[in-house]
């Protein structure tokens, strides 16, 4: 598994600067390539004013342009705070039209929001509550196992 942490150098998403014949910024393309080498794309994101946090959003829309996430195994995990008034909701249905746009293969069964109370923290800023820690652990099984099933189903073909 790969942490992505290059959101913060993606430029502002320009159509017109995404074409074809447009050289793009360094970090787009090395963003593009991340995702197209990924096997999967795990994504956890808060939500902010009631949809997608405008960085992540940014970040979204430098993938429409290419294929990077075409057909690309992904899914969610939102472990936004118990007293969040819609849990995430408003985010995961942006991120879900957004990766309808890109041809992205949702993976439902490891889509999951997982509430998260601040005593639930240790000091160390993880998930110090074994249940919760359980709960993230069988949403990555589940995302890895859809991913496995996928690449065994390609090679058989």
């Amino acid at each position: 598994m790969t942490l992505y942490d290059g959101m913060g150098l993606l430029p502002h998403f320009n159509p017109d600067d995404d074409r074809e014949d447009a050289t793009v910024d360094a970090a787009v393309a090395a963003l593009r390539s991340a995702l197209a080498h990924a096997d999967g794309v795990l994504v956890c994101t808060p939500e902010y004013a009631g949809a997608l946090p405008g960085a992540f959003k940014n970040l979204l829309e430098w993938t429409v342009g290419d294929a990077s996430t075409y057909r690309k195994p992904i899914a969610w995990i939102n472990v936004s705070g118990a007293a969040a008034p819609t849990g995430g909701a408003d985010a995961h249905d942006s991120l879900r039209k957004v990766l309808g746009y890109v041809g992205a293969q949702i993976i439902e069964a490891a889509c999951v929001r997982i509430p998260l109370a601040r005593s639930d923290l240790g000091a160390d800023g993880e998930i110090a509550t074994a249940a919760l820690r359980d709960q993230v652990r069988d949403a990555v099984m589940l995302f890895t196992e859809a991913i496995r099933a996928q690449d065994v189903s390609a090679a058989s073909a």
